[in-house]
């Protein structure tokens, strides 16, 4: 079982040694793998406890076929798969002399890896491709993203209902909760109808105290040519820190971002 820590030739950074199989996986549940990856790097103390360092990739286009290489899914020997879109976590640590880094679980390639070997080997922007293949980035900030982000896992049911792959043990994520969204949940809710909601189904109860999101997945994986950023400057930092979908890089911007001194 590989352990993640890097050659120290290949980037600057000390990271903390874990196991890859301490971090929860489910295949083709991305989104939601990414999510509790970032909530185990700051339990750890291997990124920020508030998850500042941390930033959620989602990568897609508007045709939802974007290739990538070295994913563990694919049965060609160079690893290439098309997704419909993925999702990765990029850490820049504020320390100046860091170098970011990559945390797929789905890529066979070294994990964490340095942002730049992962564009090159899994990205290759040097590759020619159509234009329907080309891949964007919507960058999102981590801690926004775990307050936000919910998914009742929807997109992975066909039309009669039945999953196409097989969803994790645990429960759907639902949103955290907003003070403003529970100070009005309760002043529209009678004790009365709540308890009765409660009683005649407890999974109610969970999401009683959330912001009212049950999903909105579709909302992060929209990610077209049109949404990308005329330039990266400070201007994207304030957006992706204050926006909950953050912003929209392409493939050339994608390192220039996470290359910013005030990130």
């Amino acid at each position: 079982m590989a352990t993640l820590e890097l050659d120290s030739t290949s980037t600057p950074t000390a990271v903390r040694p874990l196991d890859i199989s301490q971090f929860r996986h489910t295949p083709s549940y991305c989104e939601e793998n990414v999510y509790l990856l970032c909530k185990k790097l700051c339990t750890s103390g291997v990124a920020d406890a508030d998850g500042s360092d941390l930033h959620v990739v989602f990568i897609s286009n508007e045709k939802k076929q974007v290739p990538l290489w070295h994913q563990k899914a694919s049965h060609r020997a160079d690893g290439v798969i098309l997704w419909d879109y993925h999702v990765i976590c990029i850490q820049r640590k504020k320390e100046s002399h860091s170098s970011p880094l990559v945390w797929d679980l789905d890529s066979s390639l070294h994990c964490p890896s340095p942002l730049a070997s992962y564009v090159s080997e899994t990205i290759r922007p040097s590759f020619q491709l159509f234009a329907d293949f080309q891949r964007f980035f919507r960058v999102v900030h981590a801690p926004i993203f775990l307050r936000s982000f919910a998914s009742d896992r929807r997109h992975m049911k066909d039309s009669l209902g039945n999953w196409t792959a097989k969803p994790p043990a645990y429960g759907p994520i639902v949103a955290e909760v907003q003070f403003q969204s529970l100070k009005r949940y309760w002043l529209s809710y009678s004790v009365v109808q709540f308890c009765s909601d409660m009683l005649s189904t407890p999974a109610n109860f969970s999401y009683a105290f959330a912001d009212g999101t049950v999903h909105n997945l579709n909302e992060y994986m929209e990610v077209i040519a049109a949404d990308v950023v005329s330039n990266v400057g400070s201007d994207s930092i304030i957006a992706v820190r204050s926006h909950k979908l953050g912003i929209v890089v392409n493939e050339t911007q994608l390192e220039e971002f996470f290359s910013l001194d005030d990130l």
